[in-house]
């Protein structure tokens, strides 16, 4: 939700309790929630959730068409989609540091990939081929993605927080450069799942699957929700969405491989990555 429409949700919110004669702390009460908060969202100082506003126009007794219409404009306020190209022109460097703020925020971070190893998983070289791919970059502008890329992943080494990966077994299959960068860069994956505060999970080929790979996504504590398509990056707030991705996330991590399972797995991927090369 941009600053601007938590600002006129807020304004249109608090004309309605207005009009309607109620009292903050009565609306607070009725709606579940401290006058505090109500006041900040009423000020544009706090992004309301839609149970938020369902909770609010609920306790301001408004009719269910003006209720329908408030809660439309709220599930469209909490869900963004921010288009490749504009992110491209605004350089990709720049949006891996707004990644890692978001990051930075969040206690348990899970992920899961049917695209491209997570970048706080690459290798420079992996995430130098990654960005050979973004049309229109400059050397300058790629290389800088890729430092910025790198930058991310000390938080992997933060020991209060826990990551949860999930990564599709054809993703390792998906050759995007040389034989001999994609076998460094699954030693990558293999070393950085012995870190105590990362799970990594490989959804295999071989077993059934509770559902398609339709997109690739991160779940950003149990508040934030960020969904990659080919045209745009999603992000949602609503919690109705972040827990259908939640959800969405458990179905594929109750059939993945884990530990030395899927180390052993990734080894044998690497290995015919490395007689390829042999070939060359």
């Amino acid at each position: 939700m941009s600053e601007s429409q938590q600002r006129d949700l807020g304004r249109a919110l608090r004309a309605l309790r207005t009009a309607a004669g109620l009292t903050g702390e009565t609306v607070a009460r009725r709606a579940s929630m401290s006058a505090g908060k109500l006041s900040k969202i009423e000020n544009g100082k706090v992004a309301p959730t839609v149970t938020d506003v369902d909770l609010i126009l609920t306790a301001l007794e408004v009719s269910e068409a003006a209720k329908g219409e408030f809660l439309r404009a709220a599930r469209v306020a909490v869900t963004e989609a921010t288009a490749w190209r504009v992110l491209r022109r605004m350089g990709p460097w720049k949006h891996q540091q707004a990644i890692r703020a978001i990051e930075a925020q969040a206690t348990i971070l899970r992920l899961f990939q049917g695209q491209l190893i997570p970048g706080l998983l690459q290798t420079p070289e992996y995430a130098a081929a990654v960005f050979a791919l973004v049309p229109g970059q400059s050397t300058e502008s790629r290389t800088r993605a890729v430092a910025a890329r790198i930058e991310r992943q000390a938080v992997l080494y933060d020991t209060g927080r826990s990551f949860h990966f999930l990564i599709c077994e054809h993703v390792l299959r998906w050759l995007i450069c040389e034989p001999s960068v994609m076998a460094m860069q699954l030693d990558r994956l293999a070393s950085v799942s012995r870190l105590p505060q990362v799970t990594v999970g490989l959804v295999p080929l071989d077993r059934k699957m509770p559902d398609f790979p339709m997109t690739c996504f991160g779940v950003y504590g149990d508040r934030l929700v960020i969904v990659e398509t080919f045209h745009s990056e999603i992000t949602t707030r609503d919690p109705k969405d972040v827990e259908v991705y939640v959800n969405t996330f458990d179905a594929f991590g109750s059939v993945a491989l884990y530990g030395e399972e899927m180390r052993s797995r990734v080894a044998c991927i690497r290995d015919e990555f490395l007689r390829q090369q042999e070939t060359r």
